[in-house]
Parts: structure tokens; C-alpha cells; sequence
């Protein structure tokens, strides 16, 4: 079944929905556009399906974008439908490999060919295997749009056996973090920082009544609540609002502590680098590479500048709180310097953790998750965790966001 776009006019998956459909007497007169919509679907389906929440979430509109990147693709090579390297190379482009592989292979398959009463033959271009090894060459009397050999490079999922292999071989003694990876999750940090910042400002601002200076600009509620008494209020913003030495990000909230056993705390390398601690997935389950393993960031600390720190998972001083999130809080509250800590989650602090934040005299500002992007959430809360320095010389070769 793998060999038989060789020998088909079209897709096998467009055949056999044809088939399908001629079989339970139904209308197939749009086939040959409505198939590759139903394809595209059937793969987004199989590519949550394995990935999870790892994966890009394939949106209407991300599917949009994918069907006009095929249109336009099919068009510049001069054909009314695509083939498969545009599907292929256009799911590429769009949603990365991953999903590229799920059309790829749905594209490929034909759900009658285990009906045949025959003997299996594998098919190329013009030629054909026999079971016995025989070559024989091969003429289509239907050849329909000339075929030919394109290169698609795709880094597949690595097969189980040898991630097995792979984890066997780690070394627990070593341990470091992907660049490119540090680089994007720092931005991010600074980024949810300005955010609280800015709304440290706005909890900081007061009213007055106009006398000679706008200041910061008129204060709409408060004219229209003494609208009775023809007075102008103006809005004052103090001129400084203060530092953020500490972020916390909670991306899973509340966390389950056996979905996270992957907990540590990562000194900086360089000035540049936060103090980072975390709790994640484990990343030995998802092998990527020899000496390559990938996590999901279920919650995280960061302080910057960076300091020396004990490891908070380890340290005594944390064991009355009862929760990760809760650990990364109070660890947050006794490493800062700055009286505000922000928050980055869905929900705003509670009562509790706020009370916490006072018995160490601080004060939380909540970021909301939802400011930001779910697609770049979603790819900042994987990373990888690499078996020392040194695989740092090849770890881009298999390291590939979903």
C-alpha cells in the first residue's frame, strides 16, 4: 500500500474516498477537491492525536493558510489539483514536520488494498518488485501528469527502540540547556516584566482635579462620575515604578505533580542568563537524539540579574507550602530584592498565595496567559535538556519544534 502512488492516477487516499463513495451510491462529483480537505483533516486528527498538547494546534485558520499555500503552489507548477510534494511541502512550511509526515502518510494510504486477494508488489517509477526480489519494468497505459523524483527532507519521530537505546546511554552526571532555546525564553521574561511593569504603573496612578496641566491625560471615569459638578479630573503617574527582579510563569495551573517529576533548579552560564527553577515532564520519555531528550515547562522561576541559589527543591526552608506552584512562590518571595513579583497564569493569585507573598513582605502583580500568544506559549514550554556541552556541536541536526 505504500507503493501504490506509483501506479494510481491520483493520491490513494482520493481513490479510495472514490471508492467509498461509489460503493455506498453517493455523489463524488467534488471528490477531487472536498478528498483533500477531508486528508488534511484525517492528519490534523492522527497529529493531536500523537503529539498532544507538544504539537502546534492547527487552527481553521492555520488550515486556511495551508489550503491557499497549495492553491498558489499548484498553480505556479501549472496544475488544477496538487500533488503530493505540494501537500507535503506546503503542511512543511506551514505547521512544521510533524505535521508534513501526517499527510505524507495519510496521503499514501488506501483502506481497500488489504481486500485484494494477491500477492503484495512494490512499485517505483516504470518498474515493479516482485515478492521474490524480481525487478520487471513497468508501463502505465493511463500515465496521467508526468512523474518525477523531488527532494522534502522531513526529520521523523525517532522509533521507539532506539530512544530506548539512547536513554540507556545518558550520563546523570551531565546536564545542560539548548542556546537558542535560552535566547527565546529570556526574551519572553523580559517581555512579561515590561508587561507588569506597566501595570504596577497603572496601580500606582491617582486622580486630581484639573487646575493648570493636563499631566497624564484626562481621566474620563472620574470626569464622568463628577459630571454634576463641572470638574475636569486628569490622571498623575508617578514618574518611577520601581524594578522586577523576579518572574514567575505558571503555564499549568494547578499542576499535577506526577505529570512534572522533572524538577531542578539551573544557574546561569553567563550575565545574560536568568536563575532558572522549574518543574517539567521527564524528559528521558522523549528522546529526540542521542544525548537529546525533550520536556514540557509546567511551571518556572526566573531571576534576573542572576544569582547564586540553593537548589529550592531541595532546601529544607520550602517544605511547609504543599504544592510546585506554592514552592516556586515562596522561593521567589525569599531569593527577590524588589517589594512586586510577577506572575504570568490564567487565573489571578489567590487569597492564599497572596498571604504568603505578605509573610515575606511582597507584593504579587498577575500577568494575565491570555496577553499573549498560544502558539508561542505553546512552542516556549518546550525544550530541551541536552547530556553535557559538547552535544551542543549537533544538536541542531535533530532538534525540531513540532
Amino acid at each position: 500500500s505504500e507503493t501504490l502512488l506509483f501506479i494510481l492516477g491520483e493520491l490513494p487516499y482520493i481513490t479510495g474516498l472514490y471508492e467509498a463513495a461509489r460503493s455506498e451510491l453517493e455523489d463524488d462529483e467534488n471528490l477531487s477537491v472536498d478528498g483533500i480537505k477531508e486528508l488534511a483533516l484525517t492528519a490534523r486528527d492522527r497529529y493531536r492525536l500523537e503529539l498532544k498538547s507538544k504539537g502546534r494546534k492547527i487552527t481553521p485558520k492555520l488550515l486556511s493558510v495551508y489550503f491557499r499555500y497549495v492553491r498558489n503552489l499548484s498553480l505556479i507548477e501549472r496544475r488544477m489539483t496538487p500533488d503530493l510534494y505540494t501537500l507535503v511541502k506546503a503542511a512543511q512550511q506551514v505547521a512544521g514536520d510533524q505535521f508534513a509526515i501526517q499527510i505524507a502518510e495519510t496521503a499514501r494510504e488506501y483502506p481497500f488494498v488489504h481486500l485484494l486477494p494477491f500477492d503484495k508488489l512494490s512499485f517505483g517509477i516504470e518498474q515493479a518488485q516482485l515478492p521474490n526480489g524480481t525487478m520487471l519494468e513497468m508501463s502505465n497505459r493511463l500515465p496521467g501528469n508526468p512523474i518525477s523524483w523531488r527532494n522534502c527532507e522531513l526529520s521523523p519521530k525517532p522509533p521507539k527502540p532506539k530512544q530506548d537505546e539512547w536513554e540507556m546511554k545518558w550520563d546523570p552526571f551531565k546536564q545542560c540547556s539548548w542556546p537558542p532555546e535560552d535566547v527565546a525564553i529570556e526574551k519572553f521574561r523580559t517581555s512579561v516584566k515590561d508587561h507588569a511593569l506597566n501595570l504596577l504603573g497603572v496601580d500606582l496612578a491617582r486622580t486630581e482635579k484639573f487646575t493648570t496641566s493636563m499631566k497624564d491625560g484626562l481621566d474620563l471615569r472620574e470626569t464622568l462620575r463628577n459630571w454634576h459638578t463641572g470638574e475636569l479630573h486628569v490622571k498623575v503617574l508617578p514618574p518611577s515604578r520601581g524594578k522586577l527582579d523576579c518572574v514567575i510563569m505558571l503555564f499549568d495551573s494547578p499542576a499535577d505533580p506526577r505529570d512534572y517529576p522533572y524538577r531542578l533548579t539551573w544557574h546561569a552560564e553567563h550575565q545574560d542568563e536568568s536563575t532558572l527553577a522549574f518543574f517539567a515532564t521527564d524528559y528521558r520519555k522523549d528522546m529526540v537524539g542521542p544525548g537529546i531528550g525533550m520536556a514540557t515547562y509546567g511551571g518556572a522561576l526566573f531571576l534576573f540579574p542572576p544569582r547564586p541559589v540553593q537548589d529550592i527543591w531541595n532546601d529544607f526552608q520550602f517544605d511547609f507550602v504543599d504544592t510546585l506552584e506554592e514552592r516556586l512562590l515562596v522561593a521567589a518571595c525569599h531569593y527577590s530584592q524588589e517589594p512586586h513579583i510577577a506572575v504570568l497564569s490564567e487565573a489571578p493569585p489567590g487569597i492564599g498565595w497572596r498571604r504568603l507573598a505578605k509573610r515575606y513582605q511582597k507584593k504579587l502583580i498577575h500577568v494575565p496567559l491570555g496577553r499573549f500568544s498560544q502558539e508561542t506559549i505553546q512552542q516556549l514550554r518546550m525544550f530541551h535538556v541536552l547530556n553535557g556541552q559538547n552535544i551542543r556541536s549537533y544538536a541542531a541536526h535533530y532538534i525540531r519544534k513540532a
